[in-house]
């Protein structure tokens, strides 16, 4: 089984402007083990096919990753940052199911609202 060591980013939702909210990340870092990995291609509405990995990664959950499960946007695997598509609750341990590119704000490139 190949290990994990990454950085996992929880979005808490904020107000910017009045009225306007967007996610502000929280990056931490954890350590766990890649319990399944695959790749798939997908067509899409798009031109181009959707390249998705379905990949889980169960990491050794903290205080706050056991607090805060339901905020997990993003897993960074492979040099690359991951939608996390699910999360399956089994303490000490939460199995994170991986799914698209994440393209959304990160702790390094915050999207202002």
């Amino acid at each position: 089984m190949a290990k994990f060591h990454g950085q996992v980013g929880f979005g808490e939702t904020v107000e910017g402007a009045p009225g306007v909210y967007a996610d502000a990340i929280v990056e931490n870092t954890y350590y766990g083990d890649i319990v399944q990995n695959r790749s798939s291609l997908r067509q899409g509405e798009t031109l181009n096919k959707n390249f998705s990995i379905n990949n889980s990664i169960s990491i050794v959950a903290d205080d706050y990753a056991r607090e805060n499960f339901f905020a997990i946007r993003y897993v960074e695997w492979a040099g690359e940052y991951w939608s996390v598509a699910d999360v399956t609750v089994q303490l000490p341990r939460l199995i994170l199911q991986l799914g698209e590119v994440y393209n959304g704000p990160t702790a390094d490139a915050p999207i202002s609202p």
